[in-house]
């Protein structure tokens, strides 16, 4: 099962917009006399970071290590502003300005937001060369930067910000804004929701538009990999060469979603600067999502919260080793809990690297990872009177065993077909010189609208390889 990362032992900096987010709360028992709009009595007030600052705020929840860098006024505003930063342990590296600090006021009653009022002036003017200069100051202790655009101007000379990182060797994650992603080139990772993606590629119908429309402009843009949020679709992750992977929304309540992005970027970075590849991160920055939207205003996630999240809510095996009843259980439990499930199967009599990277791959394409084993009559049938070396028992305990491994599962039949009907995975996954039609209960999944993938096995790396080796 999945453990949390140590995040505490990463640093990242993050810039860009800063703005104080600032909620009026009261009751609302009337109507105006003078228009159709209520009238709240103001009781209580709240004030919070907002923009790059709630970005830096969720990383510091973290555990992580958080410089924020920007642009603010010298103003009544800009104090609270880093009262909230500063409280949540992250460091104030914020120029001053001539410009107002950038307010966005709103009016609650009954956790209901009735009014929102900006304050704002751009903020392009005084991003000059002196910001760019400033701000580079401030990057060579962080392991990765944060550039958290919300076209207010601060990164209106993002490019030499993002090529001094590239010199330095930091990777940098964008979090876009606008029709303009040209500015965003050479970026390790942007993070479009699907609305900024749209009215850049144009309409994507299709969740294979989505993944061919974004991997050109992906690559287009020298990108390394790009993120696509999908509210209620989840999220997909588009990666090199690598096939696209999606993440089923996790949140049971959505609630109020603002922020909901600054959370999963800052996740991503929390989590890479601990040494997560980027599918994992995505599915952690997944989870984080999930737990943020059920909560008011502009929040974070603490690393408990995003643990129990990751972890879903179905019956604990402690050892990964099931039978089919109780597995059937369990995964109706993570399902209900929007986990993406993946499953694959076979006899994996000796473990060599080439299972180990075939399992990473197959765990990397959901949620979490059920290997259905051949008991030892099947590999009998399949592989000769010779074999099994391993007995079920043993080779489920190894299997078990592994990072990438959730659940294991032994089948008596010759093929998990059966078994996939009844566990009814979201995602299908048989390596080989195999064809989607040629892989046991793809029907199944098909035909419940899930995915069958075909991962190539590490060449050089075979069980009868081994065994024949062993032999001479």
């Amino acid at each position: 099962m999945s453990v949390l990362p140590d995040m505490t032992r990463g640093s990242v900096t993050v810039i860009g917009d800063v703005m104080l987010d600032r909620f009026w709360s009261g009751a609302s028992r009337r109507v105006s006399p003078e228009a159709p709009v209520p009238v709240v009595s103001v009781a209580g007030q709240d004030d919070r970071a907002g923009g790059a600052g709630n970005v830096a705020v969720n990383l510091a929840e973290l555990g992580v290590s958080v410089s924020l860098v920007g642009l603010c006024g010298e103003d009544e505003h800009a104090r609270a502003l880093r009262d909230c930063v500063e409280s949540a342990g992250v460091r104030w590296n914020v120029m001053p300005c001539a410009a107002n600090t950038i307010v966005k006021l709103r009016v609650l009653s009954r956790n209901q937001q009735l009014l929102r009022m900006d304050f704002e002036e751009s903020l392009a003017a005084h991003a000059n060369d002196l910001f760019v200069r400033y701000a580079q100051q401030h990057l060579a202790d962080a392991d990765l930067v944060i550039f958290s655009d919300y076209a207010k101007g601060t990164l209106e000379l993002i490019q030499p910000l993002l090529a001094h990182c590239q010199t330095l060797g930091k990777p940098t994650l964008v979090d876009p804004k606008g029709t303009d992603f040209e500015r965003y080139r050479g970026a390790t990772l942007i993070t479009p929701n699907l609305s900024e993606l749209e009215a850049v590629v144009g309409r994507c119908e299709t969740e294979q538009a989505l993944v061919e429309k974004a991997s050109a402009l992906r690559e287009s843009l020298d990108i390394d990999a790009m993120l696509v949020t999908r509210s209620e679709a989840g999220m997909t992750l588009i990666q090199g060469d690598q096939p696209a992977q999606h993440f089923s929304a996790s949140a049971r309540e959505v609630f109020d979603v603002t922020g909901a992005g600054d959370t999963v970027i800052a996740v991503m970075a929390g989590c890479l600067s601990a040494g997560l590849a980027m599918p994992e991160a995505a599915r952690y920055a997944n989870h984080a999502a999930g737990v943020v939207v059920a909560k008011l205003g502009t929040a974070s996630v603490t690393p408990s919260e995003l643990q129990h999240a990751a972890a879903g809510s179905g019956p604990e095996i402690p050892d990964g080793v099931t039978g089919e009843e109780e597995l059937t259980d369990v995964l109706a439990a993570l399902r209900d809990a929007g986990r993406r499930i993946v499953m694959t199967n076979g006899c994996f009599d000796l473990i060599h690297p080439g299972h180990i990277r075939y399992l990473q791959q197959a765990a990397a394409l959901g949620d979490l990872l059920v290997v259905a084993v051949n008991d030892d009559d099947s590999v009998k049938r399949l592989k000769g009177e010779s074999r099994p070396v391993n007995t079920v028992q043993d080779r489920m305990a190894v299997l078990a065993a592994l990072e990438a491994v959730d659940y294991v599962v032994p089948f008596a039949e010759d093929t998990p077909a059966r078994l996939i009907e009844r566990l009814a995975p979201d995602v299908l996954v048989k390596g080989g010189d195999y064809t989607v039609e040629q892989v046991a209960g793809h029907e199944s999944v098909l035909s419940r609208g899930g995915e069958v993938a075909i991962l190539d096995f590490v060449p050089g790396h075979s069980t009868t390889g081994l065994i024949n080796r062993l032999n001479d």
